[in-house]
């Protein structure tokens, strides 16, 4: 298959990657041509891991999002959420009809806004639009032209914006990836959205430790009893909100089971017990994505909808304003939320019909 990857990050390059190392034809994307360097040298990716170890083949690294589409069956984005903006200018002067666009993931809402700001740039192409729950990989850029995958997920729902595209679009990516399964629709993939519970808090709460300059292990040293604690609250928050909408999400232990096989009594045990975590390490700064992306494109959004219907998220909300302090941006304003989304008038009713691609009367 012909697969446009675009972003260059820890994501992107285990997945062009991977994908060059199964004999897939792969095209990258990046913003920035230096980062390509290496790429373009090298004609590929190292890959290091367990799952996959290996030499990908990739036929062109660009910096013009015109020339990695051209032909492409299928267009991955693996990018911060806050870089789908941009994503979308990108690419809406070249999306052609029967083209499919996977945000990897879509955070909360991702697949929703992206669609929209397609239509706001004039695109008129007949394309899929969808978003995954999560991104396939654990994975981490080791060196230029180098990745090394820590882990690969079991199970990875996905849904498109118009609900009934969802069997075609999994008949497509499961060429790729038998791991991708249906996610019934955006709204569930987006409070399914687990990065919301474990990236930003863990980042908050220690704080001191990320910009310390030793190194720790993220998920198991920076998880202790206490953290789990408060995840597991925020956890409780998060599924009210999805609760409000009218369907069950999955709990943070009920997504480490199906995700990576990891079970234990309760959350500090479940993520301890994930062997996909072991070796990952924190960064040593705050301005990074855990935070500056899964505050405003992940718990803003959710914290948005619960106050839409009443549900109270303290959790959620004291970490917001957290962040906001943190980085003197005003997260609730920036982020997405029900007003900038277009969702603040809307009832349950008409909520549920957006959420499957029907029109909203």
């Amino acid at each position: 298959m012909k697969v446009c990857v675009m972003g260059a990050g820890h994501g992107g390059m285990a997945m062009a990657g991977h994908l060059g190392l199964m004999g897939h034809e792969v095209r990258l994307f990046n913003r920035s041509k230096p980062r390509l360097d290496a790429v373009i040298g090298r004609g590929g990716i190292e890959v290091r891991g367990t799952e996959a170890s290996g030499f990908g083949p990739v036929v062109l690294a660009t910096d013009e999002a015109g020339e990695a589409m051209q032909g492409a069956d299928l267009i991955m984005v693996v990018v911060p959420a806050t870089a789908h903006p941009f994503i979308a200018e990108s690419i809406a002067p070249h999306l052609k009809d029967g083209q499919t666009v996977v945000l990897n993931p879509g955070r909360t809402f991702g697949a929703l806004a992206f669609y929209q700001h397609l239509q706001r740039l004039g695109c008129s192409a007949d394309a899929t639009i969808a978003e995954t729950q999560t991104f396939i990989y654990a994975s981490r850029v080791t060196g230029p032209g180098q990745t090394k995958i820590f882990g690969i997920k079991n199970s990875i729902p996905l849904a498109t914006v118009r609900a009934h595209l969802i069997p075609q679009c999994l008949a497509l990516l499961r060429q790729l990836y038998p791991q991708f399964v249906p996610g019934d629709s955006t709204f569930k993939t987006s409070f399914n959205n687990i990065g919301a519970v474990f990236h930003p808090a863990l980042m908050i709460l220690n704080t001191g430790w990320v910009e310390d300059p030793a190194d720790f292990e993220f998920y198991y040293q920076g998880t202790t009893d206490s953290v789990a604690e408060v995840l597991e609250d925020l956890d409780r928050e998060r599924v009210a909100v999805a609760g409000s909408l009218g369907f069950q999400a999955l709990t943070a232990r009920e997504w480490l089971y199906l995700a990576y096989d990891a079970a234990g009594k309760d959350l500090h045990q479940s993520i301890h017990a994930n062997p996909g975590y072991q070796g990952i390490l924190a960064p040593h700064r705050m301005e990074m994505r855990y935070v500056t992306e899964d505050i405003p494109c992940s718990l803003v959004p959710m914290s948005s909808v619960g106050a839409k219907f009443g549900v109270r998220t303290p959790v959620m909300d004291a970490l917001i304003t957290l962040a906001s302090a943190m980085h003197k941006v005003d997260y609730r304003a920036e982020g997405r939320n029900v007003d900038n989304l277009g969702i603040a008038n809307l009832d349950l009713r008409q909520l549920r019909r957006l959420a499957i691609g029907e029109p909203v009367e």
